[in-house]
């Protein structure tokens, strides 16, 4: 049975961000996951984890500018230096919520630049190899282009090919389905082909990115697929609610208080 961890940067938003903690256990997630923690104090994160029982599935490393539009450093030659302070500031988060996984963001910047190829190549790397003595798996995650154009990152073959090239074992693929649905299609045999280096994945509903319920995909076969596979990572609920978070709940009720 997948493991879910409830998206607090897009579900539960009808309470401020650090009583979505409570929101979510009430609910019957036994795991979270969000973009940024940074606007928090990392002790009060890691005290609202422990008060709920709750497993820290993921989150990002910071991102730059995210107001200005700034997606991360990793594809971008000139702020490499930017990405390795990064680093340093995720680790007081990485302490106190006990994460595992972190998504390494790439930036924006043209695919077909050989300079940002070798920046984005050296960053993962340079990731990577920081957090070894940490524990901590870096995950690189392909984003569609039509919710981020220019995002460096826009193809689930190019990600591979980085993780199998680099070969640092705890380098891994984020896999989200709706972005791979988007940008590829053929999803489940992508999941079977790509299985050995998944370390994180994430769902929501296509094209409408609300509660995997419906629509293109069907997400109950997808669920058993990931259960024949063999794979025991969470599965992120990066999705907008349609409206009130609880109210579109059905989906999750079968598999409420899943071990984390």
């Amino acid at each position: 049975m997948p493991r879910f961890a409830a998206n607090l940067s897009m579900m539960f938003n009808e309470v401020p961000f650090l009583d979505r903690f409570d929101a979510a256990a009430k609910a019957g997630f036994t795991a979270v996951e969000f973009l940024f923690p940074y606007e928090h104090p990392a002790d009060e994160v890691g005290a609202r984890l422990k008060r709920n029982g709750l497993t820290q599935a993921l989150f990002n490393l910071p991102p730059g500018d995210w107001n200005a539009g700034e997606k991360g450093f990793a594809a971008l030659p000139a702020r490499f230096d930017d990405l390795k302070r990064s680093l340093e500031t995720a680790l007081p988060y990485v302490k106190a919520t006990g994460v595992k996984r972190l998504h390494l963001m790439a930036g924006m910047a043209n695919r077909g630049d050989r300079l940002a190829i070798e920046a984005f190549y050296k960053g993962v790397a340079w990731a990577a190899e920081f957090f070894v003595p940490h524990g901590i798996d870096i995950v690189i995650e392909p984003i569609n282009p039509r919710n981020v154009p220019g995002y460096f990152l826009n193809d689930f073959g190019f990600a591979r090919d980085v993780v199998e090239e680099l070969r640092i074992p705890n380098l891994k693929l984020q896999f989200d389905i709706y972005h791979c649905q988007i940008i590829h299609g053929d999803v489940t045999m992508r999941l079977r082909e790509m299985m050995p280096i998944i370390g994180h994945i994430q769902i929501a509903s296509i094209p409408s990115r609300n509660e995997p319920d419906g629509e293109e995909l069907n997400y109950p076969f997808l669920f058993a697929e990931l259960d024949r596979l063999g794979y025991s990572g969470f599965v992120g609920c990066e999705y907008n609610p349609r409206g009130k978070t609880t109210d579109g709940l059905a989906w999750f009720k079968p598999y409420a208080g899943a071990r984390s």
